[in-house]
């Protein structure tokens, strides 16, 4: 099954309640919510208060992605602050840490996950694989929006398809930088499941008939 997760670091930050509110009428799976800490990667977004407001009126699960040094520090209080899904970034910490954080995800009650940057091989996640629900493909440089998809990430993303197909067949594999309704086919086929998209969503002039066809289907008539 294909999921889409719009991030809403595309989103109209004045009606962000009003385009949180209008993704459970669309056919999108999941809230994608960028956490920055303009150290990790050179941006700053939301932190804690905001992802806590976010759940509070979303209508779907809330996909939180840490792009934040030492992420152990605060996986605790993302989840009590509504985090279902929660990534981290496997270049944040050591191994010995990253493994806890994964560990210490699922023990409260959250859904794993783990993200590679571009430049970071696939097989710095097969010692994890085993305690992940979800990797998290960058096909940007991750930081801003907006960006260009790469296209010579579609090797690694057939890579770790393939381990998750072996070793974890429940474990989803999403895609995040660059999706928009041509680039979405191409992660379909190279075995992505979840696919986030920004702007593309964001400035669709129907947003309904862009999900679907970003999953796979038809664009509706108007």
């Amino acid at each position: 099954m294909i999921k889409v997760a719009p991030s809403i670091l595309s989103a109209d930050f004045v009606n962000l309640e009003h385009d949180v509110r209008s993704l459970g009428k669309t056919g999108v799976d999941y809230v994608h919510v960028d956490v920055m800490d303009g150290n990790f990667v050179p941006n700053i977004t939301v932190g804690i208060p905001v992802v806590a407001a976010i759940k509070r009126i979303s209508p779907l699960p809330l996909d939180v992605h840490l792009m934040i040094e030492r992420p152990i520090r605060y996986v605790s209080q993302f989840i009590r602050a509504g985090a279902d899904l929660l990534t981290i970034h496997v270049e944040a910490d050591t191994a010995e840490q990253t493994r806890r954080a994964l560990e210490q995800i699922r023990a409260l009650g959250a859904h794993p996950s783990l993200s590679l940057k571009p430049g970071t091989p696939a097989e710095a996640v097969l010692p994890y694989l085993p305690l992940c629900d979800m990797i998290l493909v960058m096909t940007v440089e991750p930081g801003f929006g907006g960006q260009r998809f790469m296209s010579d990430m579609i090797p690694k993303l057939k890579a770790i398809r393939g381990w998750i197909d072996e070793i974890k067949p429940d474990c989803e594999l999403e895609v995040d930088g660059g999706v928009n309704i041509q680039t979405a086919s191409i992660c379909r086929e190279n075995g992505a499941n979840v696919l986030v998209t920004g702007s593309a969503y964001f400035h669709s002039p129907a947003p309904s008939a862009f999900v679907r066809t970003v999953k796979g289907g038809l664009v509706a008539r108007s």
